[in-house]
């Protein structure tokens, strides 16, 4: 993909790009006083806001259509803040280049869709607005690919994707995991591209959101896209994950931002040093791993003479509860200790299962 750096887009660009604003637009008033507050803060240089919500039941608040864009128009013309909104199909775009809206986004629910989001890219081919792309709902990186190759393939080289975290199922205290592997991993197939974290939608909570901002720096995104509200409480939709502009300045300021090299010399070699160290005992689990696989074979093969199905429970039970609580003595999260475990026994269990039934084992 040809993607423009971020700072040939935004211009006088700091890091990070700060963009805020209310999740819906309300009315003028409301898009009015919050964004002469955001406007207060030096590190905000885009105000978003919601025209169309998706919702995922009838009669709840949709968003206000077009009348909104009229607000967004004063709140540029009055602030000097770009704007930004979502758009889930042709007429959205429309309307929203006609109103001279600066930045659209892709939302979470529309990019699971290939169909609506190639329906997008058909109607802004010629149009070379910046387009930034959340991630899908569900866990699906190549989803999340194929909606910034597709507008890409319009001729968009304006891009940006959106972590706003992931649906699972799972209770945490997160409205949407994290799993900050899964952007980390577009971000090593496509340096280039800038990564913004949308931690509203991952929070679902304001007390949260200063801790996921200060995570998203730590791994070096480049900007936060934060839902500010000048009277959240009263919001007409996600009124628990907005803050207000005061709050956002004070989680703006509170952010310790680092950086990736160093001019210190003796600090760069300590890390050299425990580097090396990191890979020698990296060395030593995967030998250790290559051992577990060859009495894993062996298994097999005694299982293959003896009848016994590859998959027992109990012994993974059993094998997990042990693991686990010599994990624990060792200073070892137990969810970590189980996920390691959880993907040891999948393939132990696809090993012996090849064996018991002659397939080729696979290396």
């Amino acid at each position: 993909m040809d993607i423009l750096p971020l700072n040939k887009w935004i211009p006088n660009l700091k890091k990070p790009l700060v963009i805020a604003g209310p999740c819906s637009a309300e009315s003028k008033e409301q898009m009015l006083a919050t964004a002469n507050e955001i406007k207060a803060v030096d590190d905000v240089r885009i105000f978003r806001a919601g025209i169309w919500k998706p919702r995922t039941r009838p009669n709840c608040f949709e968003g206000v259509g077009e009348e909104g864009l009229k607000w967004l128009s004063e709140v540029k013309e009055k602030t000097g803040l770009l704007t930004s909104t979502e758009v889930a199909n042709s007429q959205h775009v429309e309307l929203a280049l006609k109103h001279n809206v600066d930045i659209l986004w892709i939302g979470a629910r529309t990019t699971v869709s290939p169909f609506a989001v190639q329906e997008i890219a058909d109607s802004l081919k010629g149009v070379n607005i910046p387009v930034m792309v959340k991630n899908p709902v569900n866990q699906d990186l190549a989803l999340w690919i194929g909606a910034l190759e597709r507008m890409s393939g319009a001729g968009i080289n304006k891009l940006a994707a959106i972590h706003r975290g992931f649906s699972t199922g799972d209770t945490s205290k997160y409205r949407n995991l994290p799993l900050w592997q899964i952007p980390m991993e577009l971000k090593r197939l496509f340096p280039t591209l800038p990564m913004i974290c949308d931690p509203s939608h991952i929070a679902g909570r304001r007390d949260l959101i200063a801790y996921i901002c200060q995570k998203a720096m730590d791994a070096d995104m480049e900007g936060l896209m934060i839902e500010t509200h000048v009277n959240p409480d009263v919001a007409l939709s996600d009124a628990k994950q907005q803050v207000t502009p005061g709050l956002l300045d004070e989680i703006l300021k509170g952010l310790s931002l680092r950086t990736e090299f160093t001019a210190d010399r003796n600090f760069e070699q300590e890390l050299d040093h425990l580097r090396s160290e990191v890979d020698r005992v990296d060395r030593e689990i995967l030998d250790a791993l290559a051992s577990r696989t060859e009495i894993i074979k062996r298994i097999g093969e005694a299982k293959k003479a003896n009848n016994i199905m590859p998959l027992q429970l109990h012994r993974m039970d059993e094998l997990m509860n042990k693991r686990v609580d010599l994990g624990s003595e060792l200073g070892l999260g137990k969810k970590f200790i189980k996920d390691i475990y959880n993907s040891i026994h999948s393939e132990s269990v696809r090993i012996q299962s090849d064996i018991v039934n002659d397939f080729k084992v696979k290396k």
